[in-house]
């Protein structure tokens, strides 16, 4: 079955140029021009994937994100012309699942498309797992402590995943990169730390009696499943 893809981004030329590429690899492509006529469009029907420019009209790409993911887990690549690392970094924790600066190569963004999609196919396949007061669906991408849902980014999700189905080893931020790779090294190592504390606020875990991810000083971070 064809994947789809939605590309927010007001450049008509681009999205024209990007629509007849990836219909070289097999992809159904729509376009939006413009964030609330994207928003529209998502409760309509939901794409396997989205395109998400920085620079949009009346509303920026780092809004459109925020809003998309209150309410769907669809995952998002952001494009964006800053190059800044605070900006790549604002787009993570939003919950884009990886960016790619413009201008760029149309084979790159679809490399990083097939990736990300291979990443949530994986975690698709899996299924589920207890840790005390914490339920892990992996199939559906769902976590609930003490019975009540938890809502986390893909970002915040990949990384309890990983965590959680190595429990009791030490996982340093090169090891968890190469579960998200795509991302830029550099913009995701500083961003660990955060995304970590993040997690951590989601699922009530104290760092100082961690419950779940324990931080191991100089190494990286170990999920200890309800038990040191």
């Amino acid at each position: 079955m064809k994947k789809s893809i939605l590309i927010i981004d007001d450049d008509t030329k681009l999205n024209s140029l990007l629509t007849d590429y990836f219909a070289k690899f097999d992809f159904n492509v729509h376009t939006a021009t413009e964030p609330e006529q994207a928003l529209r469009a998502l409760k309509k029907s939901l794409p396997d994937i989205i395109v998400l420019d920085v620079m949009l009209p009346g509303m920026n790409g780092f809004e459109v994100c925020r809003r998309i993911r209150t309410e769907y887990s669809v995952p998002i690549i952001m494009l964006t012309a800053r190059g800044e690392v605070t900006d790549r970094i604002i787009g993570l924790e939003l919950g884009a699942d990886d960016y790619l600066p413009k201008p760029f190569e149309p084979r790159e963004l679809v490399a990083r498309i097939q990736s990300v999609l291979r990443r949530v196919g994986q975690a698709a396949e899996q299924e589920r797992a207890s840790f005390g007061r914490l339920e892990i669906d992996y199939a559906r991408h769902q976590v609930k402590v003490d019975g009540k849902p938890v809502e986390l980014t893909t970002m915040e999700f990949e990384i309890l995943s990983l965590l959680s189905r190595n429990r009791g080893i030490v996982l340093d931020r090169d090891q968890i990169f190469e579960k998200v790779k795509g991302l830029d090294a550099d913009s995701f190592d500083r961003s660990i730390d955060v995304m970590i504390s993040r997690l951590r606020g989601k699922l009530n875990d104290d760092p100082k009696k961690p419950a779940f991810v324990k931080t191991i000083w100089g190494s990286g971070y170990k999920f200890i499943g309800g038990g040191d």
